[in-house]
């Protein structure tokens, strides 16, 4: 049991540390080869942040523990809006832009919303993956066409997460950097689920409770990590964008994915309530931010108390 709890830890350290190269190196690849700032921040770093989501509900799939799978992208979109979202604008207040709000906040509960209606059935088929991969596809064509046709400014992602990179190292290097990020994520996610899955059985809690809490908050730690740092140098639309981009990721690349490779069943109760405290997480985040287009503390302290409430129902 002890070392079943050291590798889950050791799990959660080596994705964190995967995850944090692979955005690294991916985003001065991207600086190298003259990548609008813009498009890393909506599609390579939001990639990037989803990797360990990716990779942990994949293998979750792929070892038959479909509920990991299913609780992770739920219980990490949750995390996303209540704990990353809610502790960034804690730090400080976060501006939102008008784009933002007219664009890719309501792309976000549209793909929520999508999400559910396909579950209504009590199935993700392979045709509902198809559906949501398409979905993302769609989302990275509309960010590289509304990055060519709107004068964005060039201050980005790329130079905040490792303003040095192109002058110190060459592309080789930041290819290395990249790929052993990769391996990391691998590795780090087959010990998370292998150990979540004993530790679940071990305390008598179902796969899908260990999935939406224990497994979403490590995944999420990239994203945490990420738009906190954002938050802290004032770059507000990073940290933003960062869980905007991450949740749609997670539900069209992820849960496409999964579903392609092997469609899983949806319990009734699952549909009824973690997705409807999803899709919610997912709407209130409209309002508050319409609101003076800020996220304040007070705003920042309701989403941590929302996801704090989240995980006491869990329980």
């Amino acid at each position: 049991m002890t070392f079943s709890i050291f590798l889950f830890v050791a799990g959660i350290l080596i994705l964190y540390f995967g995850a944090e190269w692979t955005v690294k190196g991916s985003s001065n690849i991207a600086t190298f080869l003259g990548i609008r700032p813009i498009i890393i921040g909506l599609t390579i770093v939001s990639i990037g942040t989803s990797l360990p989501e990716l990779v942990v509900s994949v293998v979750a799939a792929i070892n038959k523990s479909k509920d990991i799978a299913l609780g992770n992208i739920i219980g990490s979109n949750i995390a996303n809006i209540g704990l990353v979202l809610g502790l960034s604008a804690m730090i400080k207040p976060l501006k939102i832009s008008t784009p933002t709000i007219k664009k890719e906040i309501p792309i976000m509960i549209g793909v929520s919303l999508l999400l559910y209606v396909l579950a209504m059935d009590s199935n993700i088929s392979q045709t509902d993956g198809i559906i949501l991969f398409i979905g993302i596809v769609l989302f990275i064509i509309y960010c590289v066409y509304d990055a060519k046709h709107n004068n964005e400014s060039r201050e980005g992602i790329a130079g905040d997460l490792d303003s040095r990179g192109k002058k110190k190292h060459s592309m080789s290097y930041e290819f290395l950097i990249t790929t052993a990020g990769l391996i990391g994520i691998v590795f780090g996610a087959k010990l998370m689920v292998d150990s979540a899955v004993f530790i679940a059985r071990t305390f008598g809690f179902s796969e899908l409770f260990i999935g939406m809490t224990i497994v979403a908050v490590g995944t999420s730690l990239p994203e945490l990590a990420t738009s906190i740092v954002a938050a802290y140098k004032g770059k507000m639309e990073i940290s933003v964008g960062n869980v905007i981009g991450s949740n749609i990721f997670n539900i069209c690349m992820v849960i496409g994915l999964v579903s392609i490779i092997s469609p899983f069943a949806v319990k009734q109760l699952t549909l009824n309530r973690e997705f409807l405290i999803m899709l919610g997480f997912s709407i209130l985040v409209l309002p508050l931010a319409m609101h003076n287009k800020t996220l304040t503390r007070a705003k920042g302290v309701l989403f941590f108390l929302g996801y704090g409430w989240f995980i006491w129902f869990t329980i």
